[in-house]
């Protein structure tokens, strides 16, 4: 059953995805609620599962990261226990910053951080040779031109 989200709940999570840091008194200003009933909220928003956790947000390439590559990998089968079996590995490669499972040509794609051409061509390697991989295509990243790790609380269906 979808969670019936109001306008107050949409600023709480709008603001909640600027600033997770935010302390529930400033939060409870901006979205024009007292203290009490906002971290009432927030905590159901929470227990609900619609805010997962919090997190920092890393610069990897301040950390030493400065290739970030999308892999394209197509598997020999697409069997349900083989579509699983690759997902499990997957959890297993630090350099796998997210992966997605896809329909159509490419069954996964996997977005990688190296800290240099050679780590990622060696880790290329090792996903090549991983059970029931038919074939790899990778495409280094030039320049990002959007990073928005957020959902649009602009015109949100509500529950």
């Amino acid at each position: 059953m979808v969670r019936r989200i109001d306008g107050i709940d949409q600023n709480i999570l709008r603001e909640l995805q600027e600033d997770g840091r935010i302390t529930n008194v400033e939060l409870s200003k901006r979205v024009g609620i007292s203290a009490p009933p906002c971290l009432r909220r927030v905590r159901s928003l929470e227990e609900d599962g619609i805010i997962r956790g919090y997190r920092a947000l890393l610069d990897e390439k301040k950390l030493g990261f400065d290739l970030m590559a999308f892999a394209m990998v197509h598997l020999v089968s697409q069997a349900e226990a083989d579509l699983s079996a690759f997902s499990e590995q997957v959890q297993r490669w630090p350099l796998v910053r997210s992966c997605w499972m896809l329909s159509g040509e490419v069954d996964f794609l996997l977005l990688c951080v190296a800290p240099d051409l050679r780590t990622f061509q060696n880790f290329v390697l090792e996903l090549t040779g991983a059970p029931n991989v038919r074939n790899v295509k990778t495409a280094l990243t030039l320049k990002q031109a959007k990073d928005a790790p957020v959902v649009p609380m602009e015109g949100a269906p509500h529950g």
